[in-house]
């Protein structure tokens, strides 16, 4: 948990141009657009049984819960300011926007998993639907989100909860032999081997873009910038560099500015042996992330 308050004590430090806000709750009704209410019920009122929870991996309590629901806030907050959509009235786009924590793909739509409770990119992807539906109406097309989840684990409850979906592109990029050992059909899965390297991973990542170019024209990514892949991390089994992580944010941010396609990041995972070495490898995203922002701000004066 450590990580968290380093992250923002960092930024807040060194990159000056970043403007931070409380991470908002997100409400039962927001949260009912991807989970079912007899689960977000049962959370909030600390009803789970032993093995739910057991799955999950946290204690209950009630600061728990809040955290769950803040961390889906968080990126409900980027998503609205990257798109700069606030309830469904248009104001000027940020272009690029990010949660300091979230990532929370392993909760599905009825059951939370691998310290995940609530799923915020599923949730945060819905509801930007559904406030580009309410701005625009019917004659405009909807808002079709690409997922980007490039942590460490595969996106396995993302992938779950749009199975059916066409509107929502699910990649997973992920450790083959790692959690989830059931894994869930993404629209696009990449399996890693143990030890991927920086231009093994990189490769990859190039044909998986090339993918959702021939198949998919989002209007909004969520990215999912793990820090698990990193080589010092104790749970990755991958070995990326710090170079090789910075290389791979940039290229999707690359990827999503020249399609100037909106962009909210969340950091997901990250479990260094030095923790500080987590904290370089989401700094080192942050700053890509203002790079590119600063773009947006550019573009759009």
């Amino acid at each position: 948990m450590a990580k968290y308050a380093r992250l923002r004590q960092r930024v807040g430090a060194e990159l000056l141009a970043v403007v931070m806000h409380e991470a908002p709750s997100a409400t039962d009704g927001e949260l009912a657009l991807v989970h079912a209410p007899a689960y977000i019920s049962a959370v909030a009122k600390g009803e789970l049984s032993v093995v739910a929870m057991r799955e999950i991996g946290f204690p209950w309590s009630l600061e728990m819960v809040e955290r769950s629901r803040r961390s889906a806030g968080a990126t409900i907050a980027a998503a609205r300011a990257a798109l700069g959509l606030y309830g469904g009235v248009q104001t000027k786009p940020e272009g690029v926007a990010a949660n300091m924590a979230g990532g929370t793909h392993h909760a599905s739509a009825d059951k939370g998993g691998g310290f995940c409770v609530f799923n915020d990119a599923a949730v945060a992807a819905r509801l930007m639907q559904a406030e580009w539906a309410r701005r625009h109406g019917r004659p405009r097309a909807p808002l079709d989100v690409a997922i980007i989840d490039l942590d460490v684990h595969q996106g396995n409850g993302t992938a779950s909860i749009f199975r059916e979906d066409d509107s929502v592109f699910t990649l997973s990029m992920h450790g083959l032999r790692n959690f989830p050992f059931r894994k869930e059909a993404s629209d696009l899965d990449v399996d890693l081997p143990d030890g991927c390297n920086d231009a093994n991973y990189l490769q990859a990542l190039e044909h998986a873009l090339d993918d959702i170019d021939r198949r998919f024209q989002p209007g909004l990514v969520i990215y999912l910038a793990g820090a698990d892949p990193f080589e010092g991390d104790r749970l990755g089994r991958l070995s990326l560099s710090f170079d090789g992580l910075e290389a791979r944010d940039r290229r999707v941010f690359d990827w999503a500015w020249q399609r100037r396609i909106p962009l909210a990041m969340a950091m997901a995972g990250g479990y260094g042996v030095d923790i500080d070495e987590t904290v370089q490898v989401q700094m080192n995203t942050y700053r890509v992330a203002l790079a590119y922002w600063e773009k947006w701000q550019g573009s759009t004066a």
